[in-house]
């Protein structure tokens, strides 16, 4: 294999390289000769500095050339998305922003403890560069994206080696572990991608509603300020919502330890159900021209690289977002109980970040397109409304009751009908509470039943059953031995 495999010969009677042979054929057959790398990334949404694309592709290189241990290259996806978070403004935290941080989560968290049963976390809060968030939650974005990865790169893989020409996979040889890994580099350095614009836009450990990083409250003081910019209200008093927001996060994953596994659990039995639609990749990879990034960037907008949904998911994706929305209600009718008294912005930061969650930023939808989930609370608002009934008709302690089991949680139907709620449920107690009743009943011996004969002891002697037998008219049974005698002693006819 030449030195760079991306630059066929020019000469006819030259056979080409095989790489860009099969990428020839990848491509629709249009040809390798106008490929410009810089302007593929471009279309792929990639950075488009000379030496930081240098880098990305000495590292892809680097990578189909060596073994894998599994179909997606995650160190690339890292490298690739601490690339994207320094390629902004990214400074150091400083020992300033550190302590107003501190202080904003101390303060938080006395402000949270006469509107919540749940005990503070007594973490200590924590300001994160945007570097350091992923550093810190690149963890759980693999446990949550790794089964779509798999998919997604076999499918690129399969895609790829099935339109290969049967003389080409002979030529191909050694080089078949670099196209297995190449789905793999793909989707590595995309989620890469998204993760680093993400971390340009949280501004907390947990600000999309799933604990990212467990045990851990922080705050991002650069993307607090972007948050802030064109609200014309105090520094001080965003941080401080903000601040409140990410305690109560804090406070309800760790006071309730069963919640953070039940939500990543829900996502990750989501993504395992997905599949990827390699006739759809196949026929992207047809009609692609290298030399036209406006072409690929509309192909790829159109999603042909989203994972494809069944019933059943549609089912758990139902579950999840419910899960979610109730998340963010509590946080939103808490930070509101918290702050209402205490901030007079309370009120339009509140809204602010209402609508900011329930519509999302470009990265957010940039990941959901390249995992096909969208972590967006849809209800925040009916779980808000949701939260606050519950806490008129039962109190503090009686909402917050709530969290102590998943059955207990709240479906989409209460979403519906928040006020009906209580009502449901006392129907749905009652209802096991008279199944409880009766199996203690049933196991201390409370229901009579008749017992069974012993063997060789005729029915109705010394057992009780002779008078049960007879009718109201003093008839004997006939199923009775009594009943068998007075049979024969009547005469025929």
């Amino acid at each position: 294999m030449t030195s760079n495999p991306l630059n066929p010969s020019n000469g006819d009677d030259t056979p080409k390289d095989p790489l860009t042979e099969m990428l020839q054929n990848l491509m629709g057959g249009k040809g390798m000769e106008n490929f410009d790398p810089a302007e593929l990334a471009k279309a792929a949404g990639l950075p488009n500095d000379p030496n930081l694309l240098a880098q990305m592709f000495s590292q892809v290189q680097a990578m189909m050339s060596a073994p894998s241990e599994g179909p997606v290259n995650w160190q690339l996806a890292h490298d690739n998305a601490r690339r994207v978070a320094a390629s902004g403004s990214d400074p150091s935290v400083t020992s300033q922003q550190s302590r107003e941080v501190d202080e904003a989560l101390r303060l938080a968290e006395l402000w949270l403890d006469p509107v919540t049963d749940l005990p503070a976390t007594g973490l200590i809060g924590r300001a994160w560069s945007r570097a350091e968030w992923v550093e810190a939650t690149l963890g759980t974005w693999k446990r949550l994206t790794e089964p779509v990865a798999n998919s997604i790169a076999n499918a690129l893989s399969s895609a790829m080696t099935e339109q290969m020409p049967e003389e080409m996979k002979s030529m191909m040889g050694g080089a078949s572990s670099m196209l297995q890994n190449m789905g793999g580099a793909i989707f590595g350095m995309q989620l890469g991608q998204a993760i680093g614009a993400l971390s340009a836009d949280v501004v907390s450990s947990t600000d999309i509603g799933v604990p990212l990083a467990d045990l851990e409250m922080a705050l991002l003081p650069a993307n607090v300020a972007a948050f802030g910019e064109g609200l014309s209200l105090p520094e001080n008093d965003i941080r401080l919502f903000l601040a409140v927001r990410e305690a109560a996060h804090a406070r309800l994953f760790v006071q309730v330890p069963w919640l953070r596994g039940h939500l990543l659990g829900a996502i990750e039995a989501y993504a395992r159900g997905i599949h990827i639609d390699t006739s759809r990749i196949e026929e992207l990879a047809r009609d692609l021209d290298p030399s036209n990034p406006e072409g690929i960037q509309e192909a790829l907008s159109q999603g042909v690289f989203m994972p494809q949904r069944t019933p059943a998911q549609d089912q758990a994706l139902e579950k999840l977002e419910t899960a979610l929305a109730l998340v963010e209600g509590w946080v939103d009718e808490l930070t509101a109980s918290a702050t209402e008294k205490l901030l007079p912005s309370a009120g339009a930061l509140r809204e602010t970040v209402r609508r900011r969650r329930a519509t999302g930023g470009p990265a957010e939808h940039a990941f959901a397109s390249l995992v096909g989930l969208e972590l967006r609370p849809r209800r925040l608002r009916d779980a808000a409304t949701l939260w606050a009934t519950l806490k008129e008709e039962r109190g503090i302690e009686g909402r917050d009751a709530i969290w102590h089991h998943p059955d207990l949680l709240p479906t989409a139907e209460d979403l519906d009908d928040p006020k009906g709620f209580s009502g449901r449920r006392k129907l749905a107690e009652a209802s096991d509470s008279e199944v409880d009743d009766a199996l203690q009943k049933l196991l201390s011996g409370g229901f009579d039943s008749a017992p069974e004969a012993e063997e060789g002891t005729e029915p109705g002697v010394g057992d009780g059953t002779a008078e049960t037998a007879k009718d109201d008219g003093g008839r004997p049974d006939a199923q009775g031995k009594d009943g068998q005698e007075g049979q024969e002693g009547q005469p025929k006819g």
